[in-house]
């Protein structure tokens, strides 16, 4: 029932595009835009080409818009992200994080979901392409990440409730408590430095858990 509410929502957000071609992707946007690609069968035998154009720190001070919708090479819709854009047979939907995007996936009508492909030169395109050539070396840098992004959960739920028990109203019903988690400050700077490199890999590769990603949730 609430995602339903969110989704009419996010969709309600959707405004008319421009009709303008999408902009070339350049080497320089790696880290400030996202292309993704989705083909769907046309009317008359041949794909329709569906692109999807994020750029991370558009708003409303730049004339290009944060999210964009591209049927054959046209703006069909813009919105603001999260979006929830219509296309035939069901709908894709947008969603970002502090380090880029968690969710760009086609989700037809009967709920079967299909995540975009991206654009070669995108940072998302090369970590794709390097999955493919090196699989197995791949597999490991995702499995690091995971543990990684662990370890800082592990420290940062009791450190949370350290600080939340120690209010003076909720440690007067529960009582205080102390997390036995102590690091010094080097090891905390490293986990920092290792979790935010955790944390894009996670991106690039649009793998999103509510619990182990929800600190680079927006």
């Amino acid at each position: 029932m609430i995602g339903r509410y969110r989704r009419r929502w996010q969709q309600a957000k959707v405004r008319p595009g421009d009709g303008s071609p999408p902009a070339p992707y350049r080497f320089w946007q790696l880290f400030s835009r996202s292309m993704f690609v989705l083909e769907l069968p046309g009317p008359y035998g041949r794909p329709d080409v569906f692109e999807v154009d994020v750029r991370y720190y558009a708003d409303s001070s730049t004339t290009a818009s944060p999210a964009a919708l591209y049927r054959n090479g046209v703006q069909v819709h813009r919105s603001r992200i999260p979006v929830v854009f219509p296309v035939p047979g069901g709908c894709i939907e947008v969603a970002t994080s502090a380090f880029g995007l968690k969710r760009i996936h086609y989700v037809r009508d009967d709920g079967h979901e299909e995540v975009l492909r991206p654009h070669p030169r995108s940072h998302e395109g090369l970590r794709a392409r390097f999955g493919r050539r090196f699989p197995r070396t791949s597999s490991v840098v995702s499995a690091l990440a995971v543990c990684v992004l662990l370890a800082g959960l592990a420290v940062a739920l009791p450190k949370t409730a350290e600080t939340l028990t120690h209010i003076p109203v909720v440690a007067e019903h529960v009582g205080a408590f102390t997390s036995p988690v102590r690091l010094p400050v080097w090891a905390t700077v490293t986990l920092a430095v290792a979790g935010a490199f955790a944390a894009l890999e996670r991106a690039l590769t649009l793998r999103h858990h509510w619990l182990l990603d929800m600190h680079t949730s927006d």
